[in-house]
């Protein structure tokens, strides 16, 4: 997906982020991710550089920016994320102004046998401690995020169900029977979509950046949505498994509750390779393979 850049913006915008940091003299558009809208880094006359997020507030995506930015005004000051400085409502657009992390900080590698590992596992722990309790009285609850997987599941085990093999529509029910969703409530503000891309590694230790699904949930439901990406990333379910005995929290996961998970999540990628976007498609599908797996093997091997 094309992103918009800085130069696309109205002027109103850009001039209402200019007049409360200074002179952007040139701006970079980011690399990577699929989400629409203006992501760019600003550099500065003074020398130094901010990160920029923005989109019309008519845009279907719009209600990501808008978690994000209700997360940038909650997050407490401990949590390893770049603090959001400033945001606005101008000329029908929503703005987020980001810290910039350094230039040295790069996506978490999460191949096996990755130096970045343990940064990762001190990075849920950290956010643990940090947002338990859930700092915010009107934190969207998890049930939120999970009404639209249960929408495009009941999807694809319906009438799209003729798009899964026989074996994987077996898998998916079986893992979602007797699922209760009350089983992932909680009082942590989750990140809910950490993968390799939303996790840096920089000199100063690992921070996790783009909290436009954040919701209150139980403190190891982060743990269990990334292991679907560390199987997409090459690891095995063992392999995932010794890696999350390391994330305390993750002792408390109802197996019951961490499988229909899998398989919603899961559910939901397959829909969104099959229907959404054509330049994530592939993304999707890669995802939706990682998370077979990944239920198959909590099915059988939790």
């Amino acid at each position: 997906m094309a992103r918009l850049a800085w130069e696309d913006l109205p002027t109103t915008v850009r001039d209402s982020v200019q007049s409360k940091f200074g002179q952007v003299v040139k701006a970079e558009t980011a690399d990577g991710g699929i989400m629409p809208g203006v992501a760019a880094r600003l550099h500065l006359d003074g020398g130094s550089s901010l990160f920029l997020k923005a989109i019309a507030e008519d845009h279907p995506a719009a209600f990501l920016h808008q978690r994000q930015e209700w997360a940038g005004h909650v997050l407490p000051a401990e949590t390893p994320t770049p603090r959001m400085l400033w945001s606005s409502r101008t000329g029908g657009w929503i703005a987020l102004v980001h810290e910039y992390v350094n230039d040295g900080a790069r996506p978490a590698d999460l191949t096996p046998g990755s130096p970045d590992l343990p940064a990762v596992q001190a990075l849920l722990l950290r956010l643990t401690q940090a947002l338990t309790p859930c700092p915010a009285v009107d934190a969207p609850l998890i049930g939120d995020n999970l009404a639209l997987l249960h929408a495009k599941g009941k999807l694809m085990l319906g009438k799209h169900s003729h798009r899964l093999a026989a074996a994987d529509q077996v898998l998916y029910e079986t893992a979602l029977a007797g699922f209760d969703p009350g089983a992932l409530s909680g009082d942590t503000l989750i990140h809910y979509d950490l993968h390799g891309e939303n996790i840096l590694i920089h000199r100063d230790g690992a921070q996790v950046i783009d909290w436009s699904f954040a919701a209150r949930a139980a403190s190891w439901v982060d743990a269990a949505l990334l292991a679907p990406r560390l199987i997409e990333s090459s690891h095995s379910p063992a392999q995932v498994e010794e890696f999350v005995a390391g994330v305390p929290t993750w002792r408390d996961a109802p197996p019951a509750a961490v499988r229909g998970l899998a398989a919603l999540w899961t559910l939901f990628r397959i829909y969104k390779a099959a229907f959404g976007p054509p330049e994530a498609r592939a993304f999707r599908a890669r995802a939706a393979d990682a998370g077979r797996v990944w239920t198959r093997h909590c099915l059988d091997g939790r």
